[in-house]
C-alpha cells in the first residue's frame, strides 16, 4: 500500500494551495480518507477527513478555509486550502483506514507547507 502525498510549497499569507495524496495497493473506495500535520515538538494534528461514503469532518481551524474531497476513479484524496494563514504552516500526510473503523491504517509521507511572507 502506497500513498503518496504532493502539492506543498512556500505560499504567503492569503494564498491558495491544493495538496494531493494518490493511493494505490488498497480498494481505494472502501477507504476513508484523512488529511493531518504537523509541526516541530507539537502533537500530529487532525486536518480533515471524508469517509467511504463521503461523509466529511473539519477540524475547526480550517472549517471554511479548507476542502477535502475524493475522486474514487482516481484513487485520489485532495485537500484545498484558501486563505492560509502562518500558523497552517506544517507538514501534511494523508492517511487512510478502512470504511467499517475509525482506526487509520495506512499513512503517507509528508508535504511541507509552509505559510510565509
Amino acid at each position: 500500500v502506497q500513498l503518496q502525498a504532493s502539492g506543498g510549497g512556500l505560499v504567503q499569507p492569503g494564498d491558495s494551495l491544493r495538496l494531493s495524496c494518490a493511493v494505490s495497493g488498497l480498494f481505494f473506495g472502501l477507504y476513508n480518507m484523512g488529511w493531518f500535520r504537523q509541526t516541530p515538538g507539537k502533537e500530529r494534528e487532525f486536518v480533515a477527513s471524508i469517509s467511504a461514503r463521503s461523509m466529511i469532518s473539519y477540524a475547526d481551524s480550517v472549517k471554511g478555509r479548507f476542502t477535502i474531497h475524493r475522486t474514487d476513479s482516481e484513487n485520489t484524496v485532495y485537500l484545498q486550502m484558501t486563505s492560509l494563514k502562518r500558523e497552517d504552516t506544517a507538514v501534511y500526510s494523508c492517511a487512510a483506514g478502512r470504511w467499517d473503523t475509525t482506526q487509520w491504517e495506512y499513512w503517507g509521507q509528508g508535504t511541507q507547507v509552509t505559510v510565509s511572507s
